[in-house]
């Protein structure tokens, strides 16, 4: 009996020893899962801002070629989208429409999006003068002719009041704001959300009806 005692202490002590052993396991590679998850994030973090730094170089460089105004138009879609593409939210980028029968560009946007699961249609103009209803009315335009699609339009000079009119009277019927360089520029200089910005003017059109919200600071 003081034998199988024994043993049956030996036996108890070695499984407790193996439950530590196995806890202290566990417990290490649950350590080990956690130092990877956050170096992936880290690493992912530091890319994330080399791509911002590097986009906000080539738009300050933007500035530099007012003799090349048609040039600097197209750069500036380049650099949105990829601005949009370091946030993950780029669906296309100069979508061009054709007719059926033909390989005629019936309808070109700069940039399509998706915001909280909604299409966005980007517009981005880069003029010496206000945005006016000319230049306007194609964006909206092309808005009207989808159900379901919202609209974002990004200038450099600002809108002409008849454009801020007549996005508040489009506000009845589709969801859609303005933006400005400006404002693109200082969010990059922050280092703030670009998609928490987008979602603030997107709830200022929605729910105050007001399309230029301008988010400085």
């Amino acid at each position: 009996y003081k034998a199988k005692g024994l043993v049956t202490s030996i036996r108890e002590a070695v499984n407790k020893k193996d439950a530590f052993t196995r806890m202290k396991q566990e417990r290490d590679a649950e350590r080990s899962e956690r130092v990877a998850q956050q170096q992936i994030e880290r690493s992912l973090a530091a890319e994330k801002r080399k791509k911002l730094e590097a986009i906000n170089q080539r738009l300050s460089a933007l500035f530099m070629m007012d003799d090349k105004p048609q040039e600097r138009g197209k750069l500036l879609e380049g650099v949105l989208n990829d601005l949009f593409r370091a946030y993950g939210i780029l669906v296309r980028e100069d979508f061009r429409r054709k007719a059926p029968d033909t390989a005629v560009v019936v309808e070109q946007i700069d940039g399509i999006i998706e915001l909280d699961g909604t299409i966005h249609l980007v517009e981005m103009k880069w003029l010496n003068t206000a945005i006016g209803i000319g230049e306007f009315s194609p964006h909206l335009s092309r808005l009207f002719m989808r159900a379901n699609a919202n609209g974002i339009f990004i200038a450099t000079n600002g809108y002409a009041s008849s454009v801020l009119s007549e996005c508040r009277t489009a506000l009845s019927h589709k969801t859609l704001f303005l933006c400005s360089l400006h404002e693109i520029i200082l969010l990059l200089q922050r280092k703030d959300d670009l998609i928490a910005f987008l979602k603030r003017k997107s709830q200022a059109a929605i729910v105050d009806k007001e399309p230029f919200l301008e988010i400085l600071s």
